[in-house]
C-alpha cells in the first residue's frame, strides 16, 4: 500500500496507534522515539508496519514470539557468560518487532561510517610507521606508548593492501531525528554478525507478509561479501583462489557459535591453533590430503594468544611462527594484530582530531562528549558528578566494569570512586544520553525500549562496504539503558528501507 494512500484513508488508525503507543511510553515521551518521533504521529519508515500491526491479533504475535525463541534454541544460538557458574550458556532474547531505518537516514550514516573507517586505517598505518600524528602533537605520545593495546612487534609491518581493520563494528546511538553519535569503535574482533543474519532469517520465516509490504534491503549476502572482501586482501603469495580460514579459540569460547556459523556460511575452513603449522615458509592447515597453505586467516583469537613465539609463550590457542610469516608477507591476518589501539576508549575521545588529521574533513558522525579520567581536571569533574555519568574501562567490553551513575546505589558510587582514584587512567566518563526508543512487543501491545546499533563494515583495498542494517541491541527492561546481551539485553532485526 502506498504511503500517501495509507495516510489519507486510515487517519484514525494512525492516530489510534500513536495514542496506544504513547500511553505505553509514559515518562519516555521526552525521549526521541523512532516510531512516533516528537510529534506523536507515526514516522514515515514505520507507516506500513503500523498499518499491519493494527490488523494483527496480539495473541498470534505472542505465539510467533514463542516460536522464534524455540527456533533460536533449536539452532543453538547461545552465548557464554564468563564468571557465571549458574548459567554459562544463555539464549539472547529476540524481539519480533523490527527496527526500521529510512534510506535517507541510512545514507547519511554510511557516509559517516566510511569516513571514520578510512581514518582508523590511516591512523593505524601511521602509528605503526612514521607516527606523524604524534610528531604533530595532535594526540599525546603517552596515549600510544603506554597503551596496552599497542603492539610494538607491528612496527614497520606492511599488511597486505595496507588494511588493518578488515571487519569493523561501529556502535551508534541516536538521540533525535538527525542526531546520531558513535558510542565506540570495534576494530579488533567485532561480534554479533551471526545474530544479525539469524534475526533476519527468523523474521522472513515468521512474517513474510511484512517483507511484501516493505522494500527491505538484503543482509543475507554478508558471508559471501565477507569472503570476497577477505580474498581481495590476500597476500601476493596467494593463488587465483585464495584460501580463507577462521581461527577460533575453540568450543568453549563465548562466540564459538558465530565462528562456526560464519565458516559454514562463507564456505571457509574453521580451524584451531592445533590444526595449523609452519610448512615451507607458509602457514598451512591439516586436511585429508595433507597440509594446504592458508592465505587469509580471519582470526578470532586475541593478540596475546596469537603466536607463542612472539606474544605469550604459554598460549595453546595460537600458531607458532604465524607472525614471522605475516611480517614476510606470506599470510593476511584479519584483523591485524595491534588494531585494538583504535578502539581503545581513551583513543576514541580523540577521534574527531584523528579524522580531521587524516581526511582533512570534520567528522560527519559526532563522538559522545568524553572526560578522560587520566587528566586531573577531568577526574575532579567526574568524581564530583559521578551520579550523573556513565564511566567505562578504556579496554572494557560487554558492559563489564562499567558504572551507570543514575542507576547506581550510594554504596556502589562510593566503591567506584575508590577504584577511579586508584587507577584514573583506566577510565573515561560520558554523560548519560537520552537514547532513542523503538517499539518491542509487550504484554498488551507495543512498548518503547532503548536501543543502540552496530553496523558491520568490510574493508578491502579500494572498497568499504557497510552492510545495510546491523545488530540492534535492545534494553528489554523498562527504562534501562544497558543493552549488552551479557547484562540482560536482547536483539531485534534491523531494516533499512530501499525508498
Amino acid at each position: 500500500m502506498a504511503i500517501h494512500h495509507y495516510r489519507q484513508s486510515e487517519p484514525r488508525r494512525t492516530r489510534r496507534a500513536a495514542g496506544d503507543y504513547n500511553a505505553a511510553r509514559g515518562i519516555e515521551e521526552t525521549v526521541f522515539d523512532e516510531m512516533q518521533g516528537s510529534g506523536g504521529t507515526v514516522r514515515d519508515p514505520y507507516l506500513d508496519f503500523d498499518h499491519w500491526f493494527q490488523g494483527e491479533d496480539i495473541r498470534r504475535l505472542r505465539k510467533k514470539a514463542r516460536e522464534s525463541e524455540a527456533y533460536f534454541r533449536s539452532t543453538g544460538i547461545t552465548f557464554n557468560v564468563y564468571g557465571n557458574t549458574e548459567a554459562t550458556e544463555r539464549l539472547i532474547p529476540f524481539d519480533i518487532v523490527p527496527r526500521i531505518i529510512s534510506a535517507r537516514e541510512w545514507q547519511r550514516l554510511v557516509r559517516g561510517i566510511e569516513q571514520r573507517v578510512r581514518a582508523i586505517n590511516a591512523f593505524l598505518y601511521d602509528i605503526y610507521h612514521r607516527q606523524e600524528i604524534l610528531r604533530a602533537g595532535r594526540i599525546p605520545v603517552e596515549l600510544v606508548a603506554n597503551n596496552a593495546a599497542f603492539v610494538p612487534q607491528m612496527m614497520g609491518v606492511e599488511p597486505p593492501g595496507r588494511i588493518y581493520t578488515h571487519i569493523v563494528g561501529i556502535d551508534l546511538v541516536r538521540t533525535g531525528e538527525d542526531e546520531f553519535y558513535v558510542l565506540e569503535d570495534n576494530a579488533r574482533t567485532p561480534s554479533g554478525v551471526s545474530y544479525m543474519l539469524e534475526n533476519r532469517e527468523t523474521m522472513l520465516q515468521m512474517f513474510p507478509e511484512l517483507f511484501a509490504l516493505n522494500a527491505v534491503r538484503n543482509v543475507s549476502d554478508y558471508p559471501l561479501q565477507l569472503h570476497r572482501s577477505l580474498s581481495a586482501c590476500a597476500p601476493a603469495a596467494a593463488g587465483n583462489r585464495p584460501v580463507v580460514a577462521i581461527l577460533t579459540p575453540g568450543l568453549y569460547n563465548s562466540a564459538y557459535y558465530e565462528h562456526s556459523f560464519l565458516a559454514d556460511q562463507m564456505g571457509a575452513e574453521l580451524v584451531e591453533g592445533g590444526d595449523l603449522r609452519l610448512v615451507d615458509g607458509r602457514i598451512a592447515m591439516r586436511t585429508t590430503r595433507g597440509f594446504t597453505p592458508v592465505d587469509v586467516l580471519y582470526r578470532r583469537v586475541d593478540d596475546d594468544f596469537l603466536d607463542p613465539m612472539t606474544f605469550r609463550p604459554d598460549s595453546l590457542l595460537g600458531v607458532p611462527g604465524v607472525m614471522d610469516v605475516y611480517r614476510a608477507g606470506g599470510i593476511t591476518l584479519a584483523n591485524a594484530p595491534g588494531a585494538g589501539i583504535a578502539d581503545d576508549k581513551a583513543v576514541y575521545s580523540y577521534m574527531p582530531e584523528i579524522i580531521q588529521f587524516y581526511t582533512g574533513e570534520k567528522a560527519i558522525l559526532k563522538n559522545v562528549p568524553t572526560w578522560r579520567c587520566a587528566e586531573p581536571d577531568a577526574l575532579a569533574y567526574v568524581l564530583g558528578h559521578l551520579s550523573e555519568l556513565v564511566v567505562k574501562e578504556v579496554h572494557g567490553s560487554g558492559g563489564y566494569g562499567m558504572l551507570v551513575g543514575p542507576a547506581a546505589s550510594k554504596n556502589a558510587l562510593r566503591e567506584f570512586a575508590k577504584r577511579l582514584k586508584q587507577r584514573p587512567g583506566n577510565y573515561i566518563a560520558q554523560p548519560t544520553l537520552s537514547l532513542s526508543t523503538v517499539p518491542v512487543l509487550g504484554r498488551n501491545g507495543l512498548e518503547p525500549r532503548h536501543v543502540d546499533l552496530r553496523p558491520f563494515v568490510q574493508v578491502s583495498p579500494g572498497r568499504i562496504h557497510v552492510t545495510p542494517g546491523g545488530l540492534t541491541r535492545v534494553a528489554l527492561k523498562k527504562g534501562s539503558l544497558v543493552v549488552n546481551s551479557s547484562q540482560g539485553g536482547g536483539t531485534k532485526d534491523t531494516w533499512v528501507l530501499d525508498n
